[in-house]
């Protein structure tokens, strides 16, 4: 019923913004898991060099509102930028790779959009992966270290791949709040769903079809999302029953 009072050309705008949502949504959870990774290691280590750096990043990425990030790096890092470097980077660029790949600059507003959502979520994701490092048993560790493997090996080989199924559903939770946040990038003028809802909203003056189509879509992102880490850790539950009874 809402999409029925919608033109297929509002639609289509509506569609493209999701794209835009999917796509900021994947390459910020990819990075921000990376680089939470990187800081809860750094977080959890006994070396003050990597801990202190670690604690200031939580800091200031945990007690600063996104949306003034999203500030800083849009409108305080392009004024410190040389002159006609914005213009620069909002330019068409493309790069062919081959025949039949090509790929295309991404605008500033995107660049930093995920750069902001980047860093704002890995100082949550981090603490959520220490989380799961403070789960696995010592014992484990010591263990590692008997058979000879380097500090950074019982990191890498024990401890990561085991915390990192321990906070899978704290680690979900984050993911779906990296979905919502996409709508504060609105605010640097990217084009992704709350962008061109509004954009629907302002061309046909019909609020309720444009932001409920907006809202629909969100639902359902949230709702895959869900089933996923329901189907995963189903998976995870199955796995220990069959190594237990065996």
């Amino acid at each position: 019923m809402l999409g029925q009072a919608l033109a297929p050309k509002y639609l289509g705008w509506l569609v493209d913004g999701l794209w835009m949502t999917l796509h900021v949504s994947a390459v910020v959870a990819l990075l921000s898991t990376l680089l939470g990774i990187v800081v809860a290691a750094a977080r959890s280590s006994q070396r003050r060099w990597l801990a202190l750096p670690a604690a200031a990043f939580l800091a200031v990425f945990r007690n600063t509102p996104l949306l003034v990030q999203l500030f800083f790096w849009y409108f305080g890092v392009s004024s410190l930028l040389p002159e006609g470097s914005v213009e620069w980077l909002n330019a068409v660029h493309t790069l062919a790779l081959g025949s039949y790949l090509t790929l295309n600059w991404p605008s500033f507003e995107l660049l930093c959009a995920v750069i902001g959502l980047s860093l704002y979520s890995a100082a949550y994701v981090s603490e959520e992966i220490r989380a799961g490092m403070r789960g696995v048993v010592a014992a484990q560790q010591l263990a590692g270290a008997a058979l000879g493997l380097t500090r950074w090996q019982v990191l890498r080989y024990v401890i990561l791949p085991q915390a990192v199924r321990i906070a899978l559903p704290p680690l979900l939770g984050q993911y779906m709040n990296i979905i919502k946040n996409t709508s504060l990038t609105m605010a640097i003028g990217l084009a992704e769903l709350s962008y061109t809802s509004r954009q629907v909203e302002a061309q046909t003056f019909k609020t309720f079809q444009a932001f409920g189509v907006a809202t629909l879509f969100y639902i359902a992102l949230i709702a895959v999302l869900e089933m996923l880490g329901q189907l995963l850790q189903r998976r995870q539950r199955l796995a220990v029953t069959g190594s237990t009874r065996r």
